[in-house]
Order: C-alpha cells, then structure tokens, then sequence
C-alpha cells in the first residue's frame, strides 16, 4: 500500500486511545446501571425513587402472593444470585433468603439499623394467604415495619447508602432523590397522626395480623383477627368475633384490602363499619406506595370522622 494511504503510526494510537475512553466512560457504559432485586414492593419503590435511571429495580413476585410467604422458583432465584445489589426487609420477612444460596455482599438487611425495635409477635393461630399455603405466625417477628413511616424513613435511608456505595459518584443525586422521597413519606406520617390523633379512643379490630408496627406508631386501641378479604367468615369466626366485641366494641374493622360484601353487610349488622388500609407489601393494581399510602389516608380520614 503507498505510504501516502497509510495512516500514520500516531493518529492509530489516537484513534484507539479514544476508543477506550469512550468505553469507560459513564454514559456509556451498559453496567454501570445496577440491577436491583428487592424482596417487597414497598423497598421497590423506594429503590426506585431513589436511584431514578441508574438502576434496573426488580420485584419478581406475582400478584396473587403474600411476598413475606412466597418462595420463588430457580429460575427467579437465579436473578437474585446475579444481582448487583438485594434489598431485605428484615425482621424474618421473606425467610426463604435464608435456605439458598446468595451473596452476602449483594445482601442489604433495610432494617437491621432499628432490630432493636422489632415486635415479636405470640399469635398461634394456623391460616393461608392464596398460593402460598399454611403457615403460622407463632414465635416470629412483626415483618410490615415501613407501616411505621418513620421507620420506612429509615429503610429508605439504608436503601440510599447502598447505592451510594455502590456508585459513589451519584451520591449526591442520589440523596437528593432520597430527601424528596422522605418528605413524602413524613407527609403520609403526619397526616396518620393527626386522623388518629383526633379521637383518643377508637376501638379497633384489624382483619390480620399485620398492622403490629403501625398500631404501635399512632397509638391505635387495636386487636387482630384472622379475617381474608375475599373470604366469608366461618361460623367459629363470627362467634369468636362476637366474643371479641364483649371486651372490646370496635367500630371499624380494618381490611388489607376491599371485604367481599357479605362481610359488609354482616359486619354492619353488628355496628361495625369496613374501612380499608392495604399494607401494601405488593404491587397495588394502580398507582404506586406513594397513592396508595394516601388512599389508606382518606380511607382512614373517612372512618374517624363518621
């Protein structure tokens, strides 16, 4: 080839010396947005919100399951075993984490910050959440920690600083996105505290035994039953209630989610009214945590001022 078609020695090093820089560079490389797994939807969220485009968040559970109970298949697992980074809830929630194999350096327990505050739980009654069968909740902690919102604050927090760990560069953005995300969830705490703070007594019965935290954060006068939404109570349930009501005369029972009408109309033959305040350890239907947790407001707004 004539010397004159060649190009000189030193525009090809150039030439390859740009190449490697534009791979290396953070806007474009590819892994450089991280892939996050969580065990809730409430973590999802806020992983979501707080990382923004920098990171691919991964809920796997299907809708139909009580996450805190689902155990995923290999082919699920395998996506957590090639995660960057698993977000836990703590509190014995999701204990299938436990039984396989996982990366304690991808592992993030969100609420081992406050353990010291867990809530161990005495119930000893057996019962099923759809697909995911039998269980009991005799001798286990309390695992709905973010229906406290000062500690979800806290887990958003734990959430923050393993992001951060992991791209340093983006803590700034990253904190930022998590100051907007805690004045959120403060409003919601703010606003659960007023409408509970309204009334000094009001007799409560939850239909599950799930509301341990939040009924300790707003000092709520509460007992659990074990009551399914989309199930009519037996008839050893309905005596059993109505027992309850002897020694404690609620006026509300408080659903994870909307009660088949039957249970209405029962309920309100007692004088007891349904009002519905979703946990939200799932995907909602619609919306996100954020319009969920203020649809639990308005709900929950609803019942203390009738």
């Amino acid at each position: 080839m004539p010397a004159s078609k060649r190009l000189p020695t030193f525009l090809v090093a150039c030439v390859l010396a740009a190449a490697v820089l534009f791979a290396h560079t953070p806007h474009a490389a590819a892994e450089d947005v991280l892939t996050v797994y969580t065990v809730n939807y409430p973590l999802a969220y806020f992983a979501e919100r707080i990382a923004g485009e920098h990171a691919t968040v991964v809920f796997p559970a299907p809708p139909d399951v009580d996450p805190a109970f689902w155990m995923p298949d290999e082919n699920v697992i395998a996506g957590y075993q090639s995660a960057d980074l698993i977000l836990l809830n703590g509190a014995g929630y999701a204990d299938w984490v436990e039984k396989v194999a996982l990366s304690q350096f991808r592992l993030v327990d969100t609420s081992a910050g406050f353990s010291d505050v867990y809530i161990e739980m005495d119930d000893t009654t057996t019962h099923s959440h759809g697909p995911t069968g039998e269980h009991s909740h005799e001798g286990t902690l309390a695992f709905t920690t973010w229906l406290d919102l000062r500690l979800a604050v806290l887990q958003a927090e734990a959430v923050e600083e393993a992001l951060a760990k992991r791209r340093p560069q983006l803590a700034d953005e990253f904190e930022k996105n998590l100051e907007a995300l805690t004045d959120d969830l403060l409003a919601i705490d703010d606003a659960i505290s007023e409408i509970t703070g309204s009334i000094e007594e009001l007799p409560l019965v939850m239909s599950h035994p799930v509301y341990q935290y939040f009924t300790r954060r707003y000092g709520l006068d509460a007992v659990s039953v074990h009551w399914e939404p989309d199930e009519v109570p037996d008839a050893s349930q309905w005596l059993e209630f109505q027992e309850l009501l002897e020694s404690h005369p609620a006026g509300w029972m408080v659903w994870e989610g909307d009660p088949i009408e039957v249970s209405v109309e029962k309920l309100a033959g007692a004088g007891v009214g349904s009002v519905v305040f979703d946990p939200c350890g799932n995907t909602p239907d619609e919306g996100d945590f954020l319009t969920a947790m203020q649809t639990n407001v308005e709900n929950l707004r609803a019942a203390y001022e009738e």
